[in-house]
């Protein structure tokens, strides 16, 4: 059995160091910017609702646009994405910065520039991410995944005590006047780097198209759907510590500012040893019982910090719900990738984030509203209740273990030479493949078959349908229609050498030494007045 590679393997890749190393840093302005705002919404209202909507306001616009940043992931140049989307956040901290220190921030002013700022971190984060399997190769992505979790919580383990204590000494202005600093190594990093363009000869996909070609590969992946249903439960359950945090550290353990930086600083300390542990744990159990295991922890976490009096032990039971987020976050994430084949993976990741940080953005309301109602203790508790519901879940739907097949493009598919005079756009066209399967294959053949249909539709094939001739019986017609010339490329294109397997296996079973042959036809439902896909090199007369 060849050894897993170390967590540190991506570090090889100089690109992957300098990229991590200036993340580090924006990933402190970031945190030390989340200390600001929420300890500044506790000094502009006393709701706390209002104070859990400053993690709401940073997590709904992630939820609101990451299928749309997802869709630009996959058919723009992704390092460009990532320098609009930092320089706008720069800009916008900048803003923030200057109207905090002419006092002119009135609570929802404040939360409509966290929600700018939660927008452009879901333009960044579905390319950034992405952008992973471009940096290293597949081998390290599990690695590159946890690394870039330990650094945003490494720095969430010292980031938010360094904000508390700017808050503390400066006000929550220097805070975010800091955080509009820390944007610019990113910035440099990512013009410094320049990736290898792979050639695309097909013109990019419409907007509205991508994206919902992006649905519809994700809803037709069952091992998606059930990553990004249990990821929704998780966040809108965990999301409850971070949202009610500011009032835990003001009403119970009785500090400030330093003392809510503290507090966030035990929760990322406990994420770096949750990610150092993460390839152990990955090697003794299943994807599902580590996290059964971590909303199990969480859940324990959270109880212990509403019912805690005590500041040592607040500190303290942070401690496990950092291993458990990161454990359950990195493990999300890596299953999402490694399911997702290159062409889709940015959407794929934007539908996840969609699913977690919606979950966080509705969760921060709702513990908001809970705790206004029932006090904080409770509703620590009963966000407990629905951690441990989550685990439970896993019963019913359990995760799968990372994708061990090739979702490399099969690069086999030759454009074929036409003898109509077809356009990019030309269109619908039809396509219909013809098998002839012996009796006895018939059952193994539908199998296959039903593998093929979801193959089809998850690529881009509507109307997909299987036919048998009345009058020769050994004859099976598959047919499915595409939009246009340019999607029937794109569609084969998108085949997977993991698709491949399901391919050979229906040509073993077709009769005859030529492949089953394939009728490519454009479709007219009404008759035309005149031809109007001529022959190639024939002008009209």
């Amino acid at each position: 059995m060849p050894d897993r590679p170390s967590m540190l393997a991506p570090f090889r890749h100089e690109t992957f160091r300098l990229l991590w190393v200036a993340t580090l840093m924006s990933n402190l302005g970031a945190l030390v910017q989340s200390v600001g705002a929420g300890w500044m919404m506790t000094t502009l209202t006393d709701s706390h609702s209002m104070v859990a909507l400053v993690q709401a306001s940073t997590t709904l616009p992630i939820m609101i646009f990451s299928l749309a940043a997802g869709a630009l992931a996959d058919n723009f140049d992704r390092r460009v994405v990532m320098i609009i989307a930092q320089t706008g956040m720069a800009v916008v901290s900048l803003l923030l910065a200057v109207l905090a220190f002419m006092g002119l921030l009135s609570p929802w002013l404040l939360l409509g520039f966290t929600f700018l700022i939660g927008a452009g971190t879901a333009l960044f984060n579905p390319s950034w991410q992405a952008s992973m399997g471009d940096i290293v190769p597949r081998s390290d992505l599990p690695g590159a995944v946890t690394l870039n979790a330990m650094g945003f919580n490494m720095m969430r383990s010292i980031g938010p005590a360094v904000g508390g204590l700017i808050v503390a000494l400066a006000g929550a202005a220097a805070a975010f006047a800091l955080n509009a600093v820390t944007y610019v190594p990113l910035i440099t990093a990512l013009l410094r780097w320049q990736p290898e363009r792979t050639p695309n000869t097909l013109p990019r996909e419409q907007f509205g198209s991508a994206i919902l070609a992006g649905i519809r590969y994700v809803s037709l992946s069952p091992n998606l759907t059930t990553v990004l249903f249990r990821s929704f439960l998780f966040g809108l359950s965990a999301i409850v510590v971070l949202a009610l945090l500011p009032s835990v550290a003001e009403e119970y353990v009785g500090g400030g500012a330093l003392v809510y930086g503290t507090l966030l600083g035990c929760f990322g300390l406990g994420a770096i040893g949750g990610a150092f542990i993460n390839g152990r744990v990955r090697e003794r159990y299943s994807n599902e019982w580590i996290v059964r295991f971590a909303c199990v922890g969480f859940a324990l976490s959270a109880v212990g910090l509403g019912f805690s009096r005590d500041m040592l032990l607040s500190h303290a039971v942070l401690l496990p719900a950092g291993a458990c987020w990161v454990l359950t976050m990195s493990l999300f994430n890596v299953s999402i990738q490694l399911s997702s084949p290159r062409w889709v993976v940015g959407r794929a990741l934007s539908l996840y984030q969609t699913a977690t940080f919606g979950g966080m953005a509705m969760g921060s309301w709702l513990w908001g509203m809970s705790a206004d109602s029932v006090g904080l203790n409770w509703s620590l508790a009963m966000a407990g209740v629905v951690l441990v519901l989550c685990a439970l879940v896993g019963f019913k739907l359990p995760l799968p273990q990372f994708e061990q097949r090739d979702l490399g493009p099969l690069n086999t598919f030759n454009e074929p030479v036409l003898r109509l005079d077809l356009t990019p756009r030309s269109g619908p066209i039809m396509v219909m493949v013809d098998y002839r399967i012996d009796h006895a294959d018939i059952p193994k053949f539908l199998a296959l078959m039903t593998e093929r249909r979801q193959v089809r539709l998850r690529d881009g094939a509507r109307q997909w349908a299987l036919l048998r001739d009345l009058a020769e019986p050994d004859l099976w017609v598959e047919s499915y229609h595409v939009p246009t010339w340019t999607d029937y490329v794109r569609h084969n294109l998108r085949r997977t050498k993991a698709d491949a397997e399901n391919f050979q296996a229906l040509r073993a079973l077709h009769q005859g030494e030529s492949p089953p042959y394939v009728h490519r036809m454009i479709e007219r439902q009404t008759v035309p007045r005149r031809d109007d896909t001529p022959l190639r090199g024939v002008s009209e007369v």
